[in-house]
Protein backbone atom coordinates (compact mmCIF):
# COMPACT_ATOMS: atom_id res chain seq x y z
CA UNK A 1 0.00 0.00 0.00
CA UNK A 2 2.84 2.37 0.89
CA UNK A 3 4.49 1.63 -2.48
CA UNK A 4 1.28 2.56 -4.31
CA UNK A 5 1.02 5.84 -2.37
CA UNK A 6 4.67 6.67 -3.12
CA UNK A 7 4.11 5.95 -6.83
CA UNK A 8 0.99 8.17 -6.84
CA UNK A 9 2.94 11.03 -5.24
CA UNK A 10 5.77 10.63 -7.78
CA UNK A 11 3.34 10.71 -10.74
CA UNK A 12 1.62 13.80 -9.26
CA UNK A 13 4.97 15.59 -8.94
CA UNK A 14 5.96 14.68 -12.50
CA UNK A 15 2.62 15.87 -13.90
CA UNK A 16 2.91 19.09 -11.94
CA UNK A 17 6.39 19.57 -13.39
CA UNK A 18 5.09 19.05 -16.92
CA UNK A 19 2.40 21.68 -16.40
CA UNK A 20 4.79 24.28 -14.99
CA UNK A 21 4.84 27.56 -16.85
CA UNK A 22 8.18 28.69 -18.23
CA UNK A 23 9.98 31.48 -16.43
CA UNK A 24 10.91 33.63 -19.40
CA UNK A 25 11.99 37.14 -18.47
CA UNK A 26 11.03 39.87 -20.93
CA UNK A 27 12.86 43.19 -21.22
CA UNK A 28 12.10 46.02 -23.64
CA UNK A 29 15.43 47.16 -25.11
CA UNK A 30 14.10 49.56 -27.74
CA UNK A 31 10.82 51.31 -27.01
CA UNK A 32 8.30 52.27 -29.68
CA UNK A 33 7.54 55.94 -30.28
CA UNK A 34 4.72 58.00 -31.72
CA UNK A 35 5.81 59.20 -35.16
CA UNK A 36 2.72 60.91 -36.65
CA UNK A 37 1.17 57.77 -38.08
CA UNK A 38 4.46 56.25 -39.29
CA UNK A 39 5.46 52.82 -38.06
CA UNK A 40 7.92 52.67 -35.19
CA UNK A 41 10.22 49.71 -34.63
CA UNK A 42 10.66 48.24 -31.15
CA UNK A 43 12.71 45.37 -29.72
CA UNK A 44 12.42 43.07 -26.72
CA UNK A 45 14.89 40.62 -25.20
CA UNK A 46 13.77 37.30 -23.69
CA UNK A 47 15.97 35.41 -21.23
CA UNK A 48 15.73 32.50 -18.82
CA UNK A 49 18.25 32.18 -16.01
CA UNK A 50 20.28 34.91 -17.71
CA UNK A 51 20.47 33.06 -21.06
CA UNK A 52 18.83 34.11 -24.33
CA UNK A 53 15.65 32.22 -25.22
CA UNK A 54 15.69 31.49 -28.95
CA UNK A 55 13.06 30.36 -31.47
CA UNK A 56 10.04 31.81 -29.69
CA UNK A 57 6.77 32.66 -31.39
CA UNK A 58 5.74 36.06 -30.02
CA UNK A 59 2.57 38.06 -30.64
CA UNK A 60 2.04 41.47 -29.06
CA UNK A 61 -1.11 43.50 -28.53
CA UNK A 62 -1.07 47.18 -27.57
CA UNK A 63 -3.91 49.27 -26.14
CA UNK A 64 -4.02 52.69 -24.52
CA UNK A 65 -4.32 52.54 -20.75
CA UNK A 66 -6.94 55.29 -20.32
CA UNK A 67 -8.46 55.84 -23.80
CA UNK A 68 -10.17 53.65 -26.35
CA UNK A 69 -8.07 53.82 -29.48
CA UNK A 70 -8.58 50.18 -30.35
CA UNK A 71 -5.80 47.62 -30.26
CA UNK A 72 -2.65 47.17 -32.30
CA UNK A 73 -1.57 43.59 -33.02
CA UNK A 74 1.99 42.77 -34.05
CA UNK A 75 3.88 39.52 -34.70
CA UNK A 76 7.51 39.79 -33.66
CA UNK A 77 10.49 38.33 -35.53
CA UNK A 78 13.72 37.10 -33.98
CA UNK A 79 16.53 39.39 -35.17
CA UNK A 80 19.31 37.86 -33.07
CA UNK A 81 19.58 35.28 -30.27
CA UNK A 82 16.79 36.10 -27.83
CA UNK A 83 16.06 39.50 -29.38
CA UNK A 84 12.71 39.99 -31.11
CA UNK A 85 11.53 43.02 -33.12
CA UNK A 86 8.28 44.38 -34.48
CA UNK A 87 6.85 47.59 -35.95
CA UNK A 88 3.61 49.40 -35.21
CA UNK A 89 2.00 52.76 -35.93
CA UNK A 90 0.84 54.27 -32.65
CA UNK A 91 -2.05 56.73 -32.83
CA UNK A 92 -0.66 59.03 -30.14
CA UNK A 93 1.92 59.42 -27.42
CA UNK A 94 1.01 58.43 -23.87
CA UNK A 95 0.57 55.45 -21.58
CA UNK A 96 -0.03 52.13 -23.33
CA UNK A 97 -0.48 48.59 -22.08
CA UNK A 98 1.37 45.82 -23.91
CA UNK A 99 0.42 42.14 -23.76
CA UNK A 100 3.06 39.73 -25.07
CA UNK A 101 2.12 36.12 -25.77
CA UNK A 102 5.19 33.88 -25.95
CA UNK A 103 5.18 30.28 -27.15
CA UNK A 104 7.74 27.53 -27.75
CA UNK A 105 7.45 23.75 -27.96
CA UNK A 106 3.95 23.80 -26.52
CA UNK A 107 4.94 26.02 -23.60
CA UNK A 108 3.14 29.36 -23.32
CA UNK A 109 3.55 32.49 -21.26
CA UNK A 110 1.79 35.84 -21.21
CA UNK A 111 3.55 38.96 -20.07
CA UNK A 112 1.73 42.25 -19.54
CA UNK A 113 3.57 45.52 -19.02
CA UNK A 114 3.02 49.26 -19.11
CA UNK A 115 4.81 51.31 -21.76
CA UNK A 116 5.21 55.06 -22.12
CA UNK A 117 5.11 55.81 -25.85
CA UNK A 118 6.92 59.11 -26.34
CA UNK A 119 6.72 61.41 -29.32
CA UNK A 120 9.62 60.87 -31.71
CA UNK A 121 12.20 63.64 -31.56
CA UNK A 122 13.24 63.07 -35.14
CA UNK A 123 13.01 60.90 -38.23
CA UNK A 124 15.70 58.43 -37.10
CA UNK A 125 18.23 57.84 -34.35
CA UNK A 126 21.77 56.45 -34.14
CA UNK A 127 22.67 55.01 -30.74
CA UNK A 128 20.00 57.26 -29.24
CA UNK A 129 21.19 60.40 -31.05
CA UNK A 130 18.33 61.84 -33.09
CA UNK A 131 18.34 62.82 -36.74
CA UNK A 132 15.76 65.59 -37.03
CA UNK A 133 13.75 67.10 -39.85
CA UNK A 134 16.07 70.10 -39.57
CA UNK A 135 19.06 67.81 -40.23
CA UNK A 136 17.39 66.51 -43.38
CA UNK A 137 16.57 70.03 -44.52
CA UNK A 138 20.17 71.16 -44.02
CA UNK A 139 21.55 68.23 -46.04
CA UNK A 140 19.03 69.01 -48.74
CA UNK A 141 20.22 72.61 -48.70
CA UNK A 142 23.92 71.63 -48.88
CA UNK A 143 23.20 69.33 -51.83
CA UNK A 144 21.30 72.12 -53.59
CA UNK A 145 24.18 74.49 -52.88
CA UNK A 146 26.65 72.18 -54.61
CA UNK A 147 24.25 71.53 -57.49
CA UNK A 148 23.92 75.29 -58.10
CA UNK A 149 27.71 75.78 -57.91
CA UNK A 150 28.18 73.04 -60.53
CA UNK A 151 25.38 74.44 -62.64
CA UNK A 152 27.05 77.87 -62.51
CA UNK A 153 30.42 76.35 -63.47
CA UNK A 154 28.94 74.42 -66.41
CA UNK A 155 27.23 77.55 -67.76
CA UNK A 156 30.65 79.19 -67.95
CA UNK A 157 32.34 76.09 -69.37
CA UNK A 158 29.90 74.79 -72.00
CA UNK A 159 27.59 76.03 -74.73
CA UNK A 160 24.96 74.50 -77.00
CA UNK A 161 24.21 70.79 -76.75
CA UNK A 162 26.88 70.08 -74.11
CA UNK A 163 25.42 72.77 -71.87
CA UNK A 164 21.93 71.34 -72.30
CA UNK A 165 23.17 67.88 -71.32
CA UNK A 166 25.00 69.25 -68.27
CA UNK A 167 22.01 71.27 -67.06
CA UNK A 168 19.69 68.27 -67.59
CA UNK A 169 22.00 66.21 -65.39
CA UNK A 170 21.84 68.78 -62.58
CA UNK A 171 18.06 69.01 -62.95
CA UNK A 172 17.93 65.25 -62.35
CA UNK A 173 20.24 65.57 -59.33
CA UNK A 174 17.89 68.17 -57.90
CA UNK A 175 14.98 65.72 -58.19
CA UNK A 176 17.02 63.03 -56.42
CA UNK A 177 17.74 65.56 -53.68
CA UNK A 178 14.08 65.33 -52.66
CA UNK A 179 14.52 61.68 -51.65
CA UNK A 180 14.38 61.44 -47.84
CA UNK A 181 16.08 58.03 -47.81
CA UNK A 182 19.05 59.36 -49.76
CA UNK A 183 19.44 62.25 -47.33
CA UNK A 184 19.21 59.87 -44.36
CA UNK A 185 21.89 57.67 -45.91
CA UNK A 186 24.23 60.65 -46.25
CA UNK A 187 23.71 61.61 -42.62
CA UNK A 188 24.14 58.06 -41.31
CA UNK A 189 27.35 57.54 -43.32
CA UNK A 190 29.01 60.65 -41.89
CA UNK A 191 27.83 60.19 -38.30
CA UNK A 192 28.71 56.49 -38.23
CA UNK A 193 32.30 57.09 -39.31
CA UNK A 194 32.68 60.12 -37.04
CA UNK A 195 31.62 57.86 -34.14
CA UNK A 196 34.23 55.33 -35.25
CA UNK A 197 36.83 58.08 -35.27
CA UNK A 198 36.00 58.87 -31.64
CA UNK A 199 36.10 55.17 -30.76
CA UNK A 200 39.62 55.02 -32.23
CA UNK A 201 40.71 57.88 -29.98
CA UNK A 202 40.74 60.66 -32.57
CA UNK A 203 39.68 64.21 -31.78
CA UNK A 204 38.69 67.17 -33.91
CA UNK A 205 40.43 70.24 -32.51
CA UNK A 206 39.02 73.74 -32.94
CA UNK A 207 42.04 74.61 -35.10
CA UNK A 208 41.44 71.65 -37.44
CA UNK A 209 37.74 72.48 -37.72
CA UNK A 210 38.49 76.17 -38.40
CA UNK A 211 41.02 75.33 -41.13
CA UNK A 212 38.56 72.97 -42.85
CA UNK A 213 35.75 75.55 -42.67
CA UNK A 214 37.98 78.32 -43.98
CA UNK A 215 38.85 76.19 -47.03
CA UNK A 216 35.21 75.59 -47.89
CA UNK A 217 34.31 79.21 -47.10
CA UNK A 218 36.80 80.35 -49.74
CA UNK A 219 35.26 77.94 -52.26
CA UNK A 220 31.80 79.34 -51.61
CA UNK A 221 33.06 82.93 -51.88
CA UNK A 222 34.09 82.18 -55.48
CA UNK A 223 30.48 81.35 -56.41
CA UNK A 224 27.75 83.97 -56.72
CA UNK A 225 25.10 81.24 -56.57
CA UNK A 226 26.54 79.90 -53.31
CA UNK A 227 26.76 83.35 -51.74
CA UNK A 228 23.13 84.11 -52.56
CA UNK A 229 21.85 80.79 -51.22
CA UNK A 230 23.85 81.12 -48.00
CA UNK A 231 22.62 84.69 -47.55
CA UNK A 232 18.99 83.58 -48.01
CA UNK A 233 19.52 80.70 -45.57
CA UNK A 234 21.13 82.97 -42.97
CA UNK A 235 24.93 83.19 -42.83
CA UNK A 236 25.33 82.87 -39.06
CA UNK A 237 22.95 79.93 -38.87
CA UNK A 238 24.65 78.26 -41.85
CA UNK A 239 28.18 78.47 -40.47
CA UNK A 240 27.12 77.42 -36.98
CA UNK A 241 25.67 74.21 -38.42
CA UNK A 242 28.73 73.77 -40.63
CA UNK A 243 30.97 73.93 -37.55
CA UNK A 244 29.18 70.86 -36.16
CA UNK A 245 29.31 69.17 -39.56
CA UNK A 246 33.04 69.75 -40.01
CA UNK A 247 33.81 68.40 -36.55
CA UNK A 248 32.42 65.11 -37.89
CA UNK A 249 34.14 65.51 -41.27
CA UNK A 250 37.54 65.99 -39.61
CA UNK A 251 37.04 62.79 -37.58
CA UNK A 252 36.03 60.92 -40.74
CA UNK A 253 39.10 62.17 -42.61
CA UNK A 254 41.29 60.85 -39.81
CA UNK A 255 39.73 57.40 -40.21
CA UNK A 256 40.43 57.64 -43.95
CA UNK A 257 44.05 58.65 -43.30
CA UNK A 258 44.47 55.68 -40.95
CA UNK A 259 43.40 53.37 -43.76
CA UNK A 260 45.71 55.03 -46.30
CA UNK A 261 48.67 54.56 -43.94
CA UNK A 262 47.64 50.96 -43.31
CA UNK A 263 47.48 50.22 -47.05
CA UNK A 264 50.86 51.89 -47.62
CA UNK A 265 52.50 49.68 -44.99
CA UNK A 266 50.91 46.56 -46.42
CA UNK A 267 51.80 47.52 -50.03
CA UNK A 268 55.08 49.50 -49.88
CA UNK A 269 55.64 49.26 -53.65
CA UNK A 270 52.12 50.25 -54.68
CA UNK A 271 51.52 53.47 -56.59
CA UNK A 272 49.40 56.28 -55.18
CA UNK A 273 46.41 55.48 -57.39
CA UNK A 274 46.39 51.84 -56.27
CA UNK A 275 46.77 52.85 -52.63
CA UNK A 276 43.86 55.28 -52.94
CA UNK A 277 41.64 52.69 -54.63
CA UNK A 278 42.40 50.02 -52.00
CA UNK A 279 41.91 52.46 -49.13
CA UNK A 280 38.54 53.57 -50.53
CA UNK A 281 37.44 49.94 -50.87
CA UNK A 282 38.47 49.18 -47.27
CA UNK A 283 36.73 52.36 -46.11
CA UNK A 284 33.42 51.20 -47.60
CA UNK A 285 33.83 47.78 -45.98
CA UNK A 286 34.61 49.44 -42.66
CA UNK A 287 31.57 51.70 -43.06
CA UNK A 288 29.26 48.71 -43.55
CA UNK A 289 30.73 47.01 -40.48
CA UNK A 290 30.40 50.18 -38.40
CA UNK A 291 26.78 50.81 -39.46
CA UNK A 292 25.89 47.20 -38.60
CA UNK A 293 27.38 47.66 -35.13
CA UNK A 294 25.23 50.70 -34.34
CA UNK A 295 21.67 50.79 -33.07
CA UNK A 296 19.95 52.65 -35.91
CA UNK A 297 16.25 53.29 -35.62
CA UNK A 298 14.30 54.78 -38.53
CA UNK A 299 10.82 56.08 -37.83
Amino acid sequence: MKKLISLFILITILLAGCNQEPEWKLNVISEPVFANGEESKFEIEVTEDGKAVKDLIIAAEFAMASMDHGTIKVDLEEVSDGVYAGSAAFSMAGEWEAAFNLEKDGLKQEEIMDLTVKKAKGVASINGQWITDEDLEFYQFINKLHIEINRETDREKYTGEKLDEALAYWDNQEKLNQDKNQLLTQIIRLRAMAMLGLEKGHKASEHEISVAIENVRNQYKASEAAQKLISDFGEEKFWNIQHEQYARIVLTQKVQNDLIEKVKKENPKAEDQEIQFTAEKEYEELLVSQVNSLKIKIM
